[in-house]
């Protein structure tokens, strides 16, 4: 794999931040951006208009959830999925219902979240294969 998209990690603690960066440059050459609160969050995305989009649930300022609520009305396409270390059924619907791709537990082991973040990239920002190339 070799994503080369923007992506905005959002969450209020660095260390989740620099992991998820050290993560995602494995998978290619990403430009990381990063914002530590949702309200940044927000702003970056307005400013930048990043490929993919992680947003942690519980921040100061704004919280995830306002944030994916105003990050999906400036841009109904954005790619945005969900994290946390705290997972509750009315919080998974919910962040679905505003229109996240998906919801991650922080707390995964390393190898299932790499795992995970392939996947969505793989779905979401690699180009399918043209059938007629092969021809």
């Amino acid at each position: 794999m070799n994503f080369t998209g923007t992506v905005l990690i959002t969450d209020d603690e660095a260390h989740i931040r620099k992991f998820l960066s050290l993560i995602l440059k494995r998978m290619g050459q990403p430009v990381i951006l990063e914002a530590a609160n949702g309200q940044e969050a927000v702003e970056a995305c307005r400013r930048s208009n990043p490929d993919l989009i992680l947003l942690d649930v519980n921040m100061p300022v704004l919280d995830g959830l306002q944030a994916l609520a105003q990050i999906r009305h400036d841009d109904p396409d954005a790619v945005v999925v969900m994290l946390t270390s705290l997972a509750n059924r009315q919080t998974v619907e919910e962040c679905v219902r505003l229109g996240a791709v998906c919801y991650l537990r922080k707390d995964l082991p390393r190898d299932e979240l790499v795992a995970e973040l392939s996947r969505i990239i793989n779905e979401n920002f690699q180009p399918e294969s043209d059938p007629s190339a092969a021809a």
